[in-house]
């Protein structure tokens, strides 16, 4: 067991050392954290602006079917313990951690761009989604419309599709679809901001996949 426990320490820090090795990767990883900085130092404000404006109320079929609950207390576990172990893995791999952070980067954009070109005004019977970790990002105030698309189901559907292992990804992807339903129980978004969620997340991933493409060992 020990003999193991080195090997893969050996592995691991192989793997960075080749990661490290390469400009491509350190220059990449540089405007990746960059990004991330520039963007978390954006939301407050941004939430914050629309929150302010008036927006579309969508007529929700399926939404109106469901009785509102709180549900905040499963979804934050799920969000959180899928972060947890992208972390872990991106630790782990530095191509996981490369890949991640860029389609992270992506899939902020790609929300405040969609945010901003379709308002909305929050679903009837919304109860206010208690995280106090993702709050933390949104502002003093808490945020109702910034709707389409949804940011926890897209985010744990977009760490499922970075890892490697499958029995993982499974993991995670049961995990998103856990959030999805709970988002909708709690009346936090319409059915499309939730439908669209994994289809934008995968395509934002194809191309991180394409923009990290391993230039190393």
């Amino acid at each position: 067991m020990q003999k193991m426990t080195n090997s893969n320490r050996l592995s691991f820090k192989k793997k960075w050392g080749i990661a490290f090795a390469s400009s491509v990767y350190r220059k990449q990883l540089r405007i990746g954290i960059g990004s991330i900085i520039v963007i978390l130092a954006f939301f407050p404000w941004f939430f914050q602006t629309i929150e302010t404006r008036n927006g579309i109320l969508l007529n929700d079929w399926l939404l109106d079917q469901i009785p509102a609950y709180n549900v905040s207390l499963p979804i934050f576990v799920c969000v959180w313990a899928s972060a947890i172990l992208v972390i872990i893995r991106s630790l782990q791999n530095p191509q996981v951690l490369l890949t991640f952070l860029s389609a992270y980067v992506l899939l902020c954009l790609s929300r405040i761009i969609s945010i901003s070109l379709v308002p909305l005004n929050a679903p009837v019977g919304l109860i206010a989604l208690i995280d106090p970790l993702s709050n933390a990002f949104y502002g003093a105030k808490f945020i109702t419309k910034d709707l389409f698309f949804s940011g926890h189901t897209s985010t744990v559907f977009l760490m499922g599709l970075c890892l490697i292992s499958k029995k993982e990804k499974i993991i995670i992807f049961v995990a998103a679809s856990v959030v999805s339903i709970l988002l909708l129980i709690q009346h936090v978004h319409y059915t499309i901001d939730i439908v669209a969620a994994p289809i934008f997340a995968y395509f934002i991933w194809r191309l991180a996949q394409k923009i990290t493409r391993q230039h190393y060992g």
